[in-house]
């Protein structure tokens, strides 16, 4: 059986120039989605997946992130006093405990392979977990832990995935499986943002991973690949060649990409429609709206 995954990356380095100029002073992933930060959503969901070590790769700007993270004496006191108890709760969920997260400086932009090089002594010879905040996943029970239960049967590596339109497969890593049907999906090749006609299917590889320590050497080589980046797909794709299991997984639920403006509004209103205080208000401005374009069309 694999060993237990309880550590987990999350690549937080990049600029979100998508979202200037309001990431000039806040970092992209405490913007928030109604009223939880984007990283909120990944680590509620590593957390539902048993992961108990949280490691942050940053840059230079992100103080916000970690502010974010650590206990709030003086607020916590208000609150009490306050008698405020269902906002203490809120707000203690955000709390990490000394020695549960950790954060790495990416000091350059090389690529998502080279931040998860970036924490390799932290997992040393374990299994681990890759999470990007950018991609939210609204799903029942929350995308990593179906990876993480798919993974005991399988080990080796996996890869969340999904279909998109064969259009934009030159934004995505994209998979060739065996068959793709089944909701585990043993993988023949992976290729980094592939033109629409080199793509071998529209499977793309979605912000979730499951690694073997072994990704970790093949990032030792700091091979550059598309776009002149360190890519994570080239790492795993050297693991195919030497028959390390490496699986896609078709997870159930709907994916929202936060790292653009469109993305990010969709996903604000379909978790705005989920909140029963919100939703009654918010459906009716919906559809006061579309009925004013309907009239004006």
């Amino acid at each position: 059986m694999p060993r237990k995954v309880t550590k987990a990356i999350f690549p937080v380095a990049g600029l979100g120039t998508r979202f200037l100029p309001a990431t000039k002073s806040v970092p992209k992933e405490i913007m928030t989605l109604v009223d939880r930060p984007l990283v909120q959503y990944a680590i509620d969901e590593a957390r539902a997946a048993g992961i108990k070590e949280f490691i942050f790769v940053t840059s230079r700007g992100k103080g916000a992130l970690e502010d974010y993270f650590d206990h709030a004496p003086v607020l916590e006191q208000e609150l009490r006093k306050k008698g405020k108890d269902q906002l203490l709760e809120v707000l203690k969920a955000t709390n990490m405990g000394s020695g549960d997260i950790a954060y790495i400086r990416q000091h350059k932009a090389l690529g998502l392979g080279h931040a998860v090089w970036c924490a390799r002594r932290l997992i040393g010879d374990e299994p681990f977990a890759v999470m990007l905040p950018d991609d939210v996943i609204a799903a029942d029970k929350p995308c990593l832990q179906q990876m993480v239960e798919a993974y005991a049967e399988t080990g080796g590596n996996m890869v969340a995935a999904m279909e998109v339109a064969p259009e934009k497969t030159s934004s995505y890593g994209i998979l060739d499986v065996k068959d793709s049907k089944d909701a585990v999906m043993p993988i023949n090749a992976m290729i980094e943002k592939p033109s629409p006609e080199e793509a071998p299917s529209n499977l793309a590889v979605i912000g979730r991973y499951i690694l073997s320590p072994s990704v970790l050497q093949n990032l030792n080589k700091r091979k550059q690949g598309a776009g002149g980046e360190i890519q994570l797909t080239d790492a795993i794709a050297e693991d195919i060649a030497r028959d390390v299991p490496v699986c896609g997984y078709r997870f159930k639920g709907r994916r929202f990409d936060c790292g653009s403006k469109s993305g990010f509004l969709q996903a604000t209103v379909a978790f705005a429609l989920e909140r029963e205080e919100l939703r009654d208000d918010l459906m009716e401005y919906l559809s006061t709206l579309s009925a004013h374009r309907q009239a004006a069309e």
